[in-house]
């Protein structure tokens, strides 16, 4: 598996891997300078009919500052719209922890770095001393878990964060405007996703993630760039192409989009605008949310 494209897809749960308290102590450095301001134009698409109208807007959960994105007919469909729904809905921290707790932490009495080998250890401990990162830092917690902290602690260090991020705007404009926000999935039936995965993946899926960490940055941001100019089918083949696990593709892109098209289409037996803000790779390319809602005899229009 490509780990740069599958840490697009474990960006959507940022949320609930935010690193505690202390490990953000001991590796924070200092907030970089602010970007000249750079106005994007993500991709938008509707679903309609006769009294209820869909927006689809494709996310990046992690954005850096200076991307000026709500505007044009993103601000006006949300501004029109009187729901958001997001891939999960808003969690509080005890909630977080809990499921964090369930899917991502190891079984009592053992230990991420007791599981491998003498030269695992040997490059996986050398990944968080680069990163000035405790090597027991992750030792309680499962490799999809380390593998994900491996990868944004750097995207947070050159000003990568939620707070930038287009859900956590949305979620505000939704509170100030007094709009309810839901979610598709349930934080469980995310991380589920992950904790399902075998030890062995999970563990491969950590040490090719270690492997491409010097260019993680490039990767991401060339993704972003593609989202900004509302690229979309450079974008999904950025995010999706060249994965070589057909299970992971399954579990974690081509069933949720089909689960979603399904809610979009008895979304509209209901009369209303919907705003629908999911991770941009699940809105571009093969099975895309597009491509089932038409198999299905819905057709989307792109609006921007």
């Amino acid at each position: 598996m490509n780990p740069i494209k599958t840490l697009s897809r474990l960006l959507a749960l940022m949320l609930a891997f935010l690193a505690p308290a202390q490990l953000a102590a001991q590796t924070a450095a200092p907030a970089p300078a602010a970007p000249a301001a750079q106005t994007a134009r993500p991709a938008l698409w509707k679903v309609a009919d006769a009294d209820t109208t869909i927006y689809l807007f494709g996310t990046i959960h992690l954005l850096p500052q200076g991307i000026e994105w709500y505007t044009g007919p993103v601000a006006q469909a949300f501004s029109d719209s009187s729901e958001l729904v997001t891939e999960i809905p808003e969690y509080g921290d005890t909630e977080t922890a809990a499921a964090v707790m369930k899917y991502g932490m190891m079984p009592p009495g053992q230990s991420l770095r007791a599981g491998m080998s003498k030269k695992e250890k040997i490059r996986y401990e050398a990944a968080l001393k680069g990163l000035g990162v405790p090597v027991e830092a992750f030792d309680r917690f499962r490799p999809w878990y380390a593998a994900v902290m491996l990868a944004t602690l750097p995207l947070q260090r050159k000003g990568y964060a939620m707070d930038h991020g287009v859900e956590t705007h949305l979620s505000a404009l939704a509170k100030e405007a007094g709009k309810p926000r839901s979610g598709l999935e349930t934080l469980d039936m995310q991380l589920g996703l992950f904790g399902a995965f075998s030890a062995k993946v999970q563990k491969r899926y950590l040490f090719d993630t270690i492997k491409s960490m010097p260019t993680i940055e490039s990767e991401i941001g060339k993704m972003v760039d593609s989202w900004a100019k509302g690229d979309a089918l450079v974008l999904a083949e950025l995010l999706n192409d060249d994965q070589n696990d057909p299970a992971m593709m399954k579990a974690l892109l081509y069933d949720r989009n089909a689960a979603w098209a399904r809610w979009i289409r008895a979304r509209l037996d209901r009369p209303g605008t919907v705003f629908v803000a999911v991770g941009a790779g699940h809105l571009g390319g093969k099975a895309s949310v597009q491509d089932a809602l038409t198999k299905a005899g819905t057709a989307t229009t792109r609006v921007q």
